[in-house]
């Protein structure tokens, strides 16, 4: 009795194994990836069947977007929000624009502020004033949060906020935040804040999205200021790490109607984890400092287009001069590996800033297999000396630039639910330069030579490493 049912067992396995290929078949984004799923699942169905329900589903399904077609009461609301922003439109939009709004799914929208904040007193001074002069509301997402002086400052000034009769709904990824304790939280709650996870395996029938994370940071004040960068909140953000040391980074505040499109993909992600239909104030009002134009793009893994890795190659192909790139994690697929290359090619100046120190092993090691490709083409590497460098900022030509969540690896482009503001505006890209040129000067350039010499275990390590490329 006990071998058939171990035989039973072994054949359903079989059988699902085999199934589980058929999806692959249908639904992996890559050939090489299809092939190597499909092998594995068919002759090791016991391992690769696990497996590749948790780390080989390439959608994340389930999400309720106000962009699909499922939820009639989000796209009501949002199409009355819509109707209220046409006057905050930007005027005639070049063919290079209309892709980028396309691939968001938001419009560009002018009458904007963009406000470099360099590195964590800079963006956590703002931040905290922001939230401190909340009249009304305040919307606030984080990838990581932790339990320590800056987080427990964090909470207080909200907590306040509640007091004084503010509306505050908090949400974070349970992955990230996995070390933040629940007496964070209940102090929180006790204050009347609303708190919740992300739960990206939310339910029984999503219950293998375990790969998938929330990795957007989003504060919207009132409906009419928003923060959006690549700090999250914990002391190493302000360079107070033993291990790090100066933690380089950079954030972006915004005032004007592009916050609707940061509050629009918090409020996307709210309806996600709780099911509520938060009412906020959809009115657009002009910031009466400046009057740039952005785009503000939310990508992740329910949407219908690779976003992501698709804006990343829009910025690449729409570079004539220049186009300068920072990543902490810098692991491209092979279309933007051969974007950059090709731009090396025809003259643009394309230069890559990484961090000297590594944070994430696998990912530090697995650059080294393709660096000497992109070298050779003219691509030029450099390597962030005086501490971790964590910025995610893109600069095209002296005509726009890009600052969000986005890495540039297989997390960020398929994996993670990120968010970008584009912001094709010559006098913001001349900030973005000048940043860039200092940080650059504490910078050394990586040779080929370099590449080459490393002894051959090393780069036997880093062909391993970036055959892990699509799960890390």
């Amino acid at each position: 009795m006990t071998s058939w049912l171990l035989g039973m067992l072994i054949l359903a396995l079989h059988l699902l194994g085999m199934l589980s290929a058929v999806q692959a078949l249908m639904s992996a984004r890559t050939s090489q990836g299809a092939i190597a799923w499909i092998l594995s699942l068919v002759t090791v169905p016991y391992l690769a069947v696990p497996a590749y329900w948790v780390f080989g589903r390439p959608r994340f399904y389930g999400y309720v977007s106000a962009r699909g077609e499922r939820d009639t009461v989000l796209r009501r609301v949002l199409e009355g929000y819509r109707e209220r922003i046409v006057p905050y439109l930007a005027g005639a939009r070049e063919a290079d624009v209309r892709a980028v709004e396309k691939l968001a799914m938001m419009p560009m929208t002018s009458g904007n502020r963009a406000e470099l904040l360099v590195d964590g007193k800079a963006t956590f001074d703002s931040l905290f004033a922001g939230i401190d002069a909340a009249e009304d509301y305040i919307l606030i997402q984080f990838f990581i949060v932790r339990d320590d002086d800056l987080g427990r400052r964090l909470r207080e000034r909200l907590c306040a906020a509640a007091e004084r009769g503010v509306w505050v709904r908090f949400l974070y990824d349970e992955i990230g935040s996995h070390a933040l304790p629940e007496r964070y939280l209940k102090a929180l709650r006790e204050a009347g804040i609303e708190v919740s996870a992300f739960h990206s395996s939310r339910g029984l029938r999503h219950r293998f999205q375990l790969n998938f994370r929330n990795h957007r940071k989003i504060v919207v004040v009132d409906g009419y200021q928003g923060w959006i960068g690549g700090h999250n909140v914990g002391v190493e953000y302000l360079g107070q790490h033993a291990r790090h040391g100066h933690w380089r980074d950079t954030h972006l505040k915004l005032t004007g109607p592009s916050v609707l499109g940061l509050q629009e993909a918090f409020w996307e992600d709210w309806h996600w984890a709780t099911g509520e239909v938060i009412r906020l104030d959809w009115l657009p009002r002009q910031s009466e400092a400046s009057s740039q134009n952005v785009v503000i793009v939310p990508s992740g893994p329910a949407d219908p287009q690779e976003t992501a890795s698709l804006l990343v190659q829009h910025a690449i192909h729409r570079a004539h001069e220049r186009l300068w790139i920072t990543s902490p994690y810098f692991v491209p697929d092979h279309s933007v590996q051969d974007a950059l290359r090709l731009a090396a090619m025809r003259g643009v100046d394309v230069r890559i800033m990484m961090p000297e120190r590594p944070d994430h092993l696998l990912v530090f090691l697995s650059a080294f297999s393709f660096l000497p490709d992109m070298l050779r083409a003219g691509v030029k590497v450099y390597r962030y000396q005086p501490g971790f460098l964590h910025q995610k900022v893109i600069l095209i030509d002296d005509a726009a630039a890009c600052v969000g969540t986005v890495n540039l690896d297989n997390r960020s482009f398929r994996l993670n639910f990120e968010v970008t503001a584009f912001v094709p505006d010559r006098g913001f890209a001349a900030e973005v330069e000048a940043m860039l040129e200092r940080d650059f000067a504490g910078c050394r350039e990586v040779s080929l030579e370099e590449i080459r010499s490393r002894p051959l275990w090393k780069k036997l390590v880093s062909r391993g490493a970036y055959l892990f490329a699509p799960v890390q």
